[in-house]
């Protein structure tokens, strides 16, 4: 059984024994607690997805040496990957999509809207240094095309060449794609469609326990006041507020 699956048993257990009470002690949650069995090698394949999905490489790799978990992917996949989401953070689109087509052309090729982001992300750019001829050509021969065919893509280029339009692009209605966040947007972008290329999950299963985790006790603390944690990152349990 897997660990998300038996966190949720667990807790369904707990609420269910809590529907009784109005109150449950420290002593009888941390003894019910102490009663869910999570083997280690679980915790250890949750600690190594995280690694190798936000792509620690190294600290991937110095984990498997100490706990011995083996990753699902090969780590040399890793570094080709972070070099793909670096490059679109540098606003190096280019040689990402160069890097890209090295890693794998299926990618690109079966994923036009992410083609397009980055081709997008490659207009920005050439807008951001203020090439302007060469952005309106670029968008003439690459983007146009690919809007007649896709009214989504349309409106995004139109948004785009829009910067060109003002003086002062910061305080501009689309001056948001100038932003950093814009490059983030992009690379995340790249960077799940290569780990599901490689069979991998585009998001780390952390998150989405914690997630979990806050979304239960919501739910538990609406029928019964009981130790909680409030803070994730120290997960010190705090008394009920009686």
């Amino acid at each position: 059984m897997s660990l998300f699956w038996i966190v949720l048993r667990q807790l369904a257990e707990i609420e269910a024994m809590a529907m009784s009470k109005k109150v449950i002690t420290r002593d009888d949650w941390e003894k019910r607690l102490k009663d869910v069995n999570i083997r280690k090698e679980d915790m250890n394949k949750l600690v190594m997805n995280f690694l190798v999905t936000e792509g620690y490489v190294e600290a991937a790799e110095k984990f498997r040496t100490e706990s011995g978990t083996a990753p699902d992917i090969d780590l040399a996949t890793i570094t080709d990957r972070m070099a793909i989401k670096e490059a679109v953070q540098r606003g190096n689109v280019e040689d990402a999509i160069e890097k890209v087509n090295d890693l794998n052309p299926e990618i690109l090729d079966t994923n036009p809207q992410l083609f397009f982001h980055l081709q997008q992300q490659r207009l920005i750019e050439l807008i951001r240094n203020r090439k302007v001829e060469e952005a309106l050509e670029f968008a003439q021969e690459e983007l146009a095309p690919r809007g007649e065919e896709n009214l989504g893509f349309l409106e995004e280029l139109e948004k785009t060449v829009a910067l060109l339009a003002f003086e002062d692009v910061a305080s501009s209605p689309v001056g948001e794609l100038l932003d950093v966040s814009q490059r983030l947007k992009t690379a995340s972008e790249i960077n799940a469609a290569i780990l599901t290329s490689q069979s991998h999950e585009k998001d780390p299963k952390l998150p989405v326990l914690l997630k979990l985790l806050t979304w239960t006790q919501n739910q538990l603390g609406e029928k019964v006041a009981y130790p909680r944690i409030n803070d994730v990152s120290t997960a010190v349990l705090e008394d009920p507020a009686v």
